[in-house]
């Protein structure tokens, strides 16, 4: 997808109005239209020569986004909107008060003016008119914004408020010229004057502006954080010496160093030293990862002790950070299902509410109301409608929903994802690598009375050493661990599928699995039995003999990584479906389901087969596909929304819609919670910016005022306009408070 700053953009209108345009070009796959940050991604074959041509002559300003400025220049979201509108706000309130004063102060509460004022009454309508007009003219975007929007033939919500502010200036100057020629009458007609409301719909307007600008700038502090993070310089090794570079002359295959204490630049794997480093910035997980040679560092964690060389695998745009940063950004331009009513709304709210206020003076003109009132009654409408919240109700709480899910390493990559994830009725769960840790694991040494344990693993150790097998690096990994003593082996036979032999001590010794063993050796029933159960528990028993006697067994298994039943108890808790998927034979996944707690196994799949498991239980509702491999891939694309585990392969987290950074399922419960408050709050705005309309627009056009007196003067119209967007973005906001996490469950 590409990306491109669109400027001039200003309500939901003006979004829809661009999308629109580039949506109607050849070639056009995917068109999303961002108001919150004024971007737009683009996908599909149209170049984009076409789609700049096709946003200016929609009126609007567009310029592609260089890579750099993608996601990861802070000033790309430095609050820039705010320090302009405060600015013009103190100028316009200086004015705005004398013209209070004068209008007002004057007229209700007969403060004094000076005396040539009180001959020439004439002159105090001048006066409010020179103060409205320096006023308009500090606040002439509104103007120019709004002339633009009716050149194009594309209103938008600045045509309404300089529509509102220019026909009660219009209106105004009319009266002033009527005083002019009937100046016994002037006075009286001091109180027809709108000049005061011409000027107060402007600064309401820009205060409502500010505070949501305001409020916007607080949706990218996430973002803002992270970028925080990044380190500005690294030490790299140059000729045999330490030396400090900026962070982007470092280069793919460099070595550099990192101290106690120090933020790792770039990501890389250690080559000398050990260290325990805090990868919370990326993963949430505060506890801290130890880290030895061999193992991947990551740009922007923190070395808390040690000293540790490594070499630099991925640079700039290409390290872990950078990418955290474009996918919330990306997750950000993207459009949730649930905003395409809003923007159907959107696109025509405009223009409808421009024949509302033309319509609502006519009907009071022709139900014999002054002009006046009538007037006041159409500007009323143009100035509380506020297509703003609309446009803000969807983006704003994806921009927050997505920061707080990075903050907790759950990188949503699309505005549907965030959405589609708390739909979810049910979750397929691979095993291996998800469910399970996906290294073999010995889980129990059984003896027979012939020898000890420690005799049982020098032997197993000895004789499963040469071998390549998974299940005998497992029991090799094991006897190191408990520091077992080797023996010599000679004559070292490996059968395929069954076993292997050897002769160690003069004897010949064999491991395998029970019909291999029984050919050589005697195995008593009481080992046999034991087998048997372990089996049933999921586990591989291995068995060892040694001159024609069985001396004993060592299971193996996959085992169920810590999180696992906690996680999925918390699924289940939800009303979740979960189901795990996997190649294992039935006995085996049996009894790793039935350990790991979840409601249904599917076994004996092929990759290709998960594929189609995934299709059959979409049958049931959403489908969350989570896995970790290669083999996954097609059918986490399957899914309605496929979410990888971070430690996975690449392949799979291509293919995901959604990452989680922790190598664990303890995110998933919370990733779907995040999404069902992040999609509630959306519904949450959007009934408010319905609501309010719906509400607002029948008081402002006078519609109860022959049965209650009520109507809404056209000051209170701006102020309640501006207050609405502002509501709408402080909802957002509340997401940052959301608990995510729920109460942890221990197995009993």
């Amino acid at each position: 997808m590409r990306y491109f700053d669109i400027t001039g953009m200003n309500c939901a209108a003006c979004s829809a109005r661009v999308e629109k345009a580039v949506t109607s070009l050849e070639g056009v796959e995917i068109c999303a239209v961002n108001l919150l940050t004024n971007s737009m991604g683009v996908e599909g074959s149209v170049t984009d020569a076409e789609i700049i041509k096709a946003v200016k002559k929609a009126g609007y300003g567009i310029a592609p986004k260089r890579d750099k400025e993608k996601g990861d220049s802070e000033n790309a979201l430095a609050d820039n909107e705010t320090p302009e509108l405060k600015r013009r706000l103190m100028l316009s309130c200086g004015f705005l008060l004398v013209l209070m004063y004068i209008s007002m102060g004057y007229n209700m509460w007969s403060l004094p003016l000076p005396e040539f004022f009180e001959k020439k009454t004439v002159f105090i309508a001048i006066a409010q008119m020179l103060l409205a007009g320096v006023v308009i003219l500090i606040n002439r975007k509104f103007y120019i914004n709004g002339v633009k929007g009716i050149i194009k033939r594309a209103p938008n919500m600045d045509t309404l408020v300089a529509m509102g502010s220019f026909a009660a200036f219009a209106y105004s100057i009319g009266i002033l010229i009527s005083m002019w020629g009937n100046p016994h009458d002037s006075k009286h007609m001091l109180h027809e004057l709108y000049f005061e409301s011409s000027a107060m719909i402007l600064v309401l307007i820009t205060v409502g502006k500010m505070l949501e600008a305001k409020a916007k700038g607080k949706t990218t502090d996430a973002i803002r954080s992270l970028m925080s993070l990044a380190p500005k310089t690294a030490t790299v090794i140059v000729d045999g010496k330490e030396k400090e570079v900026g962070i982007e002359e470092i280069k793919k295959g460099d070595i550099f160093v990192v101290k106690s204490g120090e933020s790792i630049p770039v990501d890389g794997i250690v080559l000398e030293g050990s260290s325990a480093v805090n990868e919370a910035a990326l993963t949430g997980e505060s506890v801290p990862v130890d880290k030895e040679k061999g193992d991947e560092v990551k740009s922007a964690t923190l070395n808390l002790s040690g000293f540790i060389k490594c070499r630099a695998t991925r640079v700039g745009e290409d390290t872990t950070l950078a990418q955290i940063i474009r996918t919330v950004r990306e997750a950000a331009a993207t459009k949730a299902p649930v905003a395409k009513a809003a923007d159907r709304v959107s696109g025509i709210f405009v223009p409808i509410v421009i024949g509302i206020a033309g319509i609502t003076t006519g009907v009071w003109l022709i139900c014999g109301e002054s002009l006046g009132f009538s007037l006041a009654r159409g500007i009323s409408v143009l100035v509380i409608s506020c297509p703003c919240a609309l446009g803000l109700a969807t983006p704003v709480a994806i921009m927050v929903g997505s920061g707080v899910g990075a903050r907790n390493g759950i990188l949503f990559k699309t505005a549907e994802a965030l959405e589609m994830t708390g739909r979810a009725k049910v979750v397929a769960l691979d095993k291996t690598g998800t469910i399970t840790k996906g290294e073999p694991e010995v889980t129990d040494i059984i003896t027979s009375d012939a020898v000890t344990e420690s005799e049982l693993m020098s032997l197993a150790v000895s004789i499963e050493k040469k071998s390549e097998h998974p299940l005998a690096s497992a029991v090799v990994k094991r006897g190191y661990e408990d520091g077992v003593a080797e023996k010599e082996t000679g004559d070292f036979e490996v059968l395929s599928g069954s076993g292997v032999r050897a002769k160690i001590d003069g004897k010949l010794v064999m491991a395998g699995n029970y019909k291999f063993v029984k050919m050589g050796a005697k195995i008593p029933d009481n080992l046999k039995k034991e087998a048997d159960r372990l089996a049933d528990e999921g586990k591989t028993p291995m068995f060892f003999a040694s001159d024609g006697e069985c001396v004993g067994i060592i299971a193996v298994a996959d085992v169920i990584k810590s999180d696992s039943y906690k996680a999925i108890l918390d699924l289940r808790d939800m009303g979740i479906h979960v189901v795990m998927l996997t190649g294992d034979n039935e006995r085996t996944a049996r009894a790793i389901g039935n350990t790991a707690g979840v409601s249904e196994v599917i076994a004996g799949l092929l990759p290709n087969e998960k594929e189609k498991a995934v299709a059959k239980l979409s049958g049931k509702g959403c489908v969350v596909m989570v896995g970790d491999g290669i083999n996954d891939a097609p059918a986490l694309v399957r899914a309605d929304v496929g979410i990888a585990i971070g430690a996975g392969a690449e392949v799979a987290m291509d293919a995901a819609d959604v990452v989680l950074m922790k190598s664990g399922l303890s995110d998933l419960a919370a990733s779907i919670r995040l999404s069902k408050a992040t999609l509630r709050n959306i519904h949450q705005n959007l009934f408010w910016a319905f609501l309010y309309n719906v509400i607002c627009i029948p008081f402002a056009a006078g519609v109860f005022v022959p049965f209650i007196g009520i109507g809404i003067n056209p000051m209170f119209g701006a102020a309640a306009m501006s207050i609405s967007s502002f509501c709408v973005v402080s909802n957002a906001l509340r997401l940052n408070f959301a608990k995510i996490h729920a109460k942890t469950f221990e197995k009993s």
